[in-house]
């Protein structure tokens, strides 16, 4: 074996690292998108997720995980709709908002209400309106299925793209 660089490998005879596990997770480059609801208390509430994957196409179904231990957790489970609303380039300000700890993320935000007064965001690469499906433990988060019941695409928007602990962007391959 021609190894270029170290790597790391986990086997049962070593505890596991968990930091080393995360960073290695961090190697895929995910979208980035806000999750969005309608909180019980008729509030919008909404945290920034990269979580977000394709299910099925007939139905029409995607997936985004939840820490079991948010504060917002209850809120999401009660929740009739959720909005995924997959940011853009120009978006990172929007990003770290809605990942920060702040009172109310949507102070001063521009947003029109979806279905199940879901908030969509503007300028958004694609928004996926669902209901609220079922819902699967899956360790220390919890997995939520919604069926996508309205959806937008922006093709002419790029992605925001996060990977390695930072913000990318998209560049075609030069061939």
């Amino acid at each position: 074996m021609n190894a270029t660089a170290p790597f790391s490998v986990a086997s049962p005879a070593a505890p596991f690292d968990s930091r080393s596990f995360r960073n290695a997770l961090g190697s895929y480059a995910t979208g980035v998108t806000v999750v969005t609801a309608l909180g019980p208390d008729g509030r919008p509430l909404g945290l920034t997720v990269n979580s977000f994957s394709s299910v099925s196409l007939e139905p029409a179904l995607i997936l985004w995980s939840l820490a079991a231990q948010s504060p917002s957790r209850e809120a999401f489970v009660q929740a009739s709709h959720f909005a995924v609303n997959v940011l853009a380039l120009d978006q990172e300000a929007l990003s770290n908002r809605f990942a920060s700890r702040a009172e109310d993320k949507f102070a001063d935000l521009d947003w029109a209400p979806g279905l199940g007064g879901a908030p969509l965001l503007p300028g958004c690469c694609a928004t996926f309106q669902c209901a609220n499906e079922a819902r699967h433990p899956g360790g220390d988060h919890l997995i939520f299925i919604g069926r996508v019941e309205a959806f937008e695409h922006q093709p002419e928007r790029l992605p925001l793209v996060f990977q390695g602990g930072a913000y990318r962007q998209l560049a075609p391959l030069g061939r």
